[in-house]
């Protein structure tokens, strides 16, 4: 009974010093990376090629996407809704990642990026996270912006100080 009781205390001892990390399956940021770019390039051109299951099959069940429009904040289903009409005329957009800058958390798990987009509507700036989940990334929340150089905002301020007074009113009532 005692070499049993030696032989199982060695056991836990043995299993509770090991190194979590060589349990825990190491992150390899240069091909988490590879995967990411893949995945959003792929959105991207899914739209372009107007392939609304496969665009969508890319963003998570949760997934929330923020438009240019103030009023634009959609959850999956909303924007679905939303895109489907323009996908199914053809005509939905074409954005082509000029840059991009992706960023990975400890445990490679949770991706955030920045990427800059030429658009029909010109140069504009996208953000969101990725999240992996069972070896896929899925597109968790996406931000898309416009871009507008400092010598011109303040023509921009004027340009929206109407609409946003009246939008910032609705959205208080």
């Amino acid at each position: 009974m005692k070499k049993i009781s030696v032989i199982i205390f060695v056991l836990i001892v043995c299993f509770s010093c090991t190194d979590k990390e060589k349990i825990v399956q190491k992150v390899e940021p240069k091909q988490e990376v590879a995967a990411i770019n893949k995945v959003l390039n792929s959105w991207h051109l899914d739209a372009a090629e107007t392939n609304f299951e496969n665009y969508f099959e890319a963003m998570s069940s949760k997934s929330v996407f923020v438009g240019t429009d103030a009023a634009e904040v959609w959850d999956v289903q909303e924007f679905k809704a939303f895109s489907k009409p323009y996908f199914d005329k053809g005509t939905a957009w074409d954005f082509k990642a000029v840059d991009r800058n992706v960023y990975l958390n400890s445990d490679g798990k949770i991706a955030w990026f920045d990427e800059l987009l030429d658009t029909w509507m010109g140069v504009c700036r996208g953000s969101g996270v990725l999240k992996k989940t069972n070896e896929t990334w899925k597109i968790e929340h996406y931000v898309l912006s416009l871009t507008v150089p400092n010598d011109n905002i303040q023509e921009v301020m004027k340009v929206n100080k109407v609409k946003d007074s009246l939008f910032l009113k609705n959205y208080k009532n």
